[in-house]
């Protein structure tokens, strides 16, 4: 397998055992490549879901510094684009953390992501009008 996305679903499923996909985001993490790639805005939704976990947010902070999580980097001049997928996914109402991801795919080549949101990101197209495949 490639190098795998992430998306803030998984995240917190990991980092707070009291989420109803923690199990099966934690059994999926070993058939993983590591490090996870994902970006700041997921980090923020994340972390703002985490909020009420105590030590969760540090936990998944930790994550970063440790090497489980690689965040990639948009630079400001990227956030146009962001805003025209966006833009083109209007009808499904993207996150900004999603919009990041899929630009983030397209840039980077990524098709494969760690996501529990298969809805939308089965619409989603990871670049060259290729799927994502999702995981789990």
């Amino acid at each position: 397998m490639k190098r795998v996305l992430v998306d803030t679903g998984p995240l917190v499923a990991i980092m707070s055992r009291a989420d109803q996909h923690h199990q099966t985001c934690v059994e999926t993490l070993p058939h993983l490549p590591g490090p996870l790639f994902s970006c700041w805005p997921v980090i923020t939704e994340a972390a703002w879901l985490l909020r009420r976990h105590a030590g969760a947010v540090q936990q998944l902070l930790s994550s970063i510094s440790e090497g489980f999580l690689e965040l990639l980097p948009i630079q400001s001049a990227e956030a146009g684009e962001i805003g025209k997928l966006m833009e083109k996914y209007k009808n499904i109402r993207p996150q900004l953390a999603d919009a990041a991801l899929v630009y983030l795919a397209e840039r980077d080549d990524f098709d494969v992501i760690f996501t529990l949101d298969r809805r939308d990101f089965s619409v989603y197209q990871a670049g060259r009008k290729r799927a994502f495949r999702i995981i789990p």
